[in-house]
């Protein structure tokens, strides 16, 4: 009898909570539903909230509270907590130090740099301050170059320990002292029978060889899928290429993450130091900034035009400093993994923002790990929409089929134009989130997660839902007075 009972109270368990899916699922458009079931992919590794901004509550939720990787949709999270503790107009200071006398255009000691996180000092911003060091009086410098990476505190980083990629940018390691998002450029150009590799900076003690067979294949796409990067040896400054290229592609660029983040900036700043006429007799070494005011102190574009830059095209190394840069500005430097945690959950805590399901390690998305439910992110939409900084959060996201990570995405479609939406995309997950406009003039916080080894073939599923939230969202949905 007990058996019979208990095998009786399982079966109304498993009952209800079909009935429960069941009841779920029928607030889904059965266009998306079908597109799913297509894809392979079951309901309850989906996530959705769909939350029109002018209503009190969604008009779909779906999985709402479940624990999800969000890929680089985790990039929101610490986008919405820069804003709201840094400010739209903060900036990264780099600062450099002249450590001895000047005398006719010769530094007879040390240049000090210290880093403080700047994510976006390109080839171009590294050339600007050294223009700024020859007005200084500062042609040649005969002592070393000391580096000061203090400001981070980080563990040793494998930056292929993600998924075995470690020349790939998007694994570019964080650090204190970053210049040009750490790539190395190489040109590709075919001669005769060979491949030339050509760095476009200088870079003395790195051998390069090419080991690519050309060929005569017509056309030029996908030919960075032909040629394979490696590093054979760690302790080895050699770089070997090998595979196939076309003859055809001509000369082309090819940008890796080759070294990490100091020795980059040391070829690059080596590199156009001397390209303007420089000289830098010593050597690069690991240094302290002095106690005493800075030569010179150059500050970043300020942090919306960073917001732009990573939501837009996905940076990982920008939001992983950013991110770094957060625990430092709100607990004291140096910045940790730690602290970058602590300060965005304290934000979002303070916003009313749900935490109970966040994860997170990098801040980035890049990441197996990091996790989030799809109510807290449409939380955060919501509070960006109340927020005076509304307009800043936004114009950071990719427009569909305009620019950025969804340039390419939903074309012909009616959301084109009609939708700014941060993408995320791993092995095994999908997501997108952000606002849709929709065709009735009403604005609609929007959060779709899929995790599941087919997750790559949600695409039809997002657009289907998408498009049922732009063009036949109810016009039952009561508003807020």
């Amino acid at each position: 009898m007990r058996i019979k009972q208990t095998f009786l109270r399982l079966a109304a368990a498993l009952l209800l909570a079909h009935l429960a899916m069941a009841a779920r699922a029928a607030e889904l458009p059965a266009a998306f539903t079908d597109a799913l079931r297509q894809a392979g992919i079951p309901l309850d590794h989906v996530a959705v909230v769909v939350q029109p901004l002018d209503a009190a509550t969604a008009l779909v939720s779906h999985n709402a509270d479940a624990a999800m990787n969000p890929a680089s949709v985790m990039k929101l999270v610490t986008s919405y907590a820069a804003l709201h503790q840094l400010g739209p107009r903060f900036s990264w200071p780099t600062e450099v130090w002249a450590d001895g006398p000047v005398r006719d255009g010769v530094l007879e000691g040390d240049l000090i740099v210290k880093g403080y996180g700047d994510p976006s000092l390109t080839l171009e911003r590294v050339w600007l301050l050294q223009r700024e060091l020859r007005a200084h009086g500062i042609r040649h410098i005969r002592g070393n170059l000391l580096l000061d990476t203090s400001h981070f505190e980080l563990p040793p980083l494998d930056p292929g320990a993600f998924d075995g990629e470690p020349l790939a940018l998007y694994n570019a390691a964080p650090g204190a002292l970053v210049a040009n998002f750490n790539a190395t450029t190489l040109r590709l150009k075919p001669e005769g029978d060979s491949l030339q590799i050509v760095p476009e900076i200088a870079l003395p003690g790195v051998t390069m060889r090419a080991e690519v067979v050309l060929t005569s294949a017509a056309g030029c796409n996908g030919w960075k899928e032909t040629v394979t990067p490696a590093i054979p040896d760690p302790t080895r400054r050699e770089l070997v290429l090998s595979g196939q290229y076309p003859r055809g592609c001509g000369e082309q660029a090819l940008s890796l993450n080759l070294f990490e983040p100091a020795a980059t900036f040391d070829f690059i700043f080596r590199g156009l130091w001397a390209e303007s006429g420089g000289t830098l007799a010593g050597q690069t070494l690991p240094g302290m900034a002095p106690a005493s005011p800075p030569l010179l102190r150059v500050e970043s574009p300020p942090l919306t035009d960073a917001l732009t830059s990573l939501n837009k095209y996905s940076n990982n190394l920008m939001t992983r400093n950013l991110f770094l840069t957060l625990g430092a500005a709100r607990f004291g430097p140096p910045a940790t993994l730690d602290k970058g945690h602590r300060a965005v959950r304290a934000t979002l805590d303070a916003q009313g923002i749900a935490t109970d399901k966040l994860v997170l390690e990098n801040g980035a998305g890049l990441s197996r790990i990091e996790r989030i439910s799809a109510r807290s992110l449409s939380q955060l939409l919501q509070a960006a929409y109340a927020s005076p900084l509304f307009s800043e959060f936004e114009s950071a996201l990719p427009i569909v089929a305009i620019d950025g990570t969804l340039k390419r995405r939903f074309n012909g479609s009616p959301l084109v134009g009609n939708a700014h939406l941060k993408t995320g995309t791993l092995r095994d997950v999908s997501a997108l989130a952000g606002y849709v406009y929709s065709a009735r003039g009403r604005r609609i916080a929007f959060v779709m997660l899929v995790n599941h080894e087919h997750a790559k073939r949600a695409l039809d599923a997002q657009q289907q839902l998408l498009e049922w939230v732009w063009h036949d969202l109810p016009a039952a949905v009561a508003p807020q007075p």
